[in-house]
């Protein structure tokens, strides 16, 4: 196949196929854009179902950190990796070392943080063998510290972006008696519910794994649904918090929700369903926009850590969404297009 003709293939900097026979480790590093800093972006591992849906992925994944960095201002580029396997039954010590070996070769143009089926064990492991890697130091936190994990900063500004977008299509400054759908309750959507429901709203969820939707119940009392079924609930906003390209040609018709709003990454399976959800009459809260509390953790670890303006940084979400939403409203274009438009005067400058 090729690489240069995918239509995800946005003009990326670079983009590595690493692999290691002994380890089986077969990895895809991609590189959008460094104007404004080195390219940094999650890890992920995932059974991709073919190489092809891995190439798409770390091409859409990275493209999306050049325009997530730009508009939550940091100096940062946008890049991305993907490991081919399953995190669960796959991943070794061997298989770390190879890939961070791979990332050492690059000399910090992309360096890498957890991600879905990566974990900050992971990079610290990886830490061993290369310099490139980030999310990994402990930070203070308002209970005393914890971890390098940025997810309870994504999930917080997952929670600030909420808020925004029922401001702007709800009228409302309360959440109280807010009814969401969230799609995937893993360490970031677990924290995002936790929030949502101390501030009143029902929550109903689902998710691929069992044990995280016994949890949601439990401690949450969630209602759980079927993951077919989470689309179509009479609810105020549909959160999705699991992988992306959940906004389609499929999903959009079945959506009761007034507002689509959460962490994961690459909602929209394509840019034309931006507008299928504005002529709904649906909100749309761009994801790296609403997202980006993970990086700005990251960037503030690298920068110096405190956690003051890690917080008001985080609570920046708000103005930016504000901003996008405003100028939608005005210029009557989808709220993608316009975050895209702002984020590109940014890092195009």
């Amino acid at each position: 196949m090729s690489v240069f003709s995918q239509r995800d293939f946005a003009d990326h900097e670079q983009v590595v196929f690493v692999s290691d026979d002994k380890s089986g480790l077969k990895a895809i590093i991609a590189v959008h854009n460094s104007n404004l800093g080195p390219a940094l972006g999650g890890c992920r591992m995932w059974p991709y179902a073919s190489e092809e849906e891995a190439i798409r992925d770390v091409l859409r994944l990275s493209r999306g950190m050049t325009y997530k960095s730009a508009m939550a201002n940091l100096k940062l580029g946008g890049g991305k990796s993907v490991i081919i396997g399953n995190p669960r039954t796959q991943k070794t010590p061997e298989l770390l070392a190879a890939f961070a070996r791979a990332l050492e070769q690059l000399n910090g143009r992309y360096i890498a943080a957890e991600d879905s089926g990566t974990s900050v064990a992971d990079m610290k492991y990886m830490a061993q063998f290369t310099r490139h890697v980030a999310g990994i130091v402990d930070k203070p936190a308002a209970d005393g510290t914890r971890s390098g994990d940025p997810s309870p900063a994504t999930a917080y500004g997952t929670f600030i972006g909420i808020q925004a977008a029922v401001k702007e299509r709800l009228g409302r400054d309360s959440l109280e008696g807010l009814r969401v759908a969230l799609q995937g309750v893993g360490n970031v959507g677990f924290d995002l519910a936790r929030q949502l429901k101390e501030a009143g709203a029902s929550l109903w969820v689902t998710d691929i794994h069992r044990d995280s939707l016994t949890r949601a119940a439990k401690e949450l009392d969630a209602t759980v649904v079927a993951p077919d079924e989470i689309f179509g609930l009479d609810v105020d906003v549909f959160a999705p918090c699991a992988l992306g390209a959940i906004l389609n040609d499929t999903t959009i018709p079945q959506l009761k929700a007034s507002i689509v709003a959460g962490a994961a990454n690459n909602q929209l399976a394509e840019a034309r369903h931006g507008l299928e959800l504005m002529k709904r009459g649906i909100l749309y809260a761009p994801d790296y926009v609403i997202n980006a509390g993970g990086i700005i953790d990251v960037y503030h670890e690298r920068i110096g850590f405190d956690r003051a303006a890690l917080l008001k940084h985080i609570e920046g979400i708000r103005e930016n969404l504000m901003e996008v939403f405003e100028r939608a409203r005005e210029e009557e274009r989808p709220t993608g297009e316009v975050a895209d438009t702002i984020a590109e005067e940014r890092f195009r400058r």
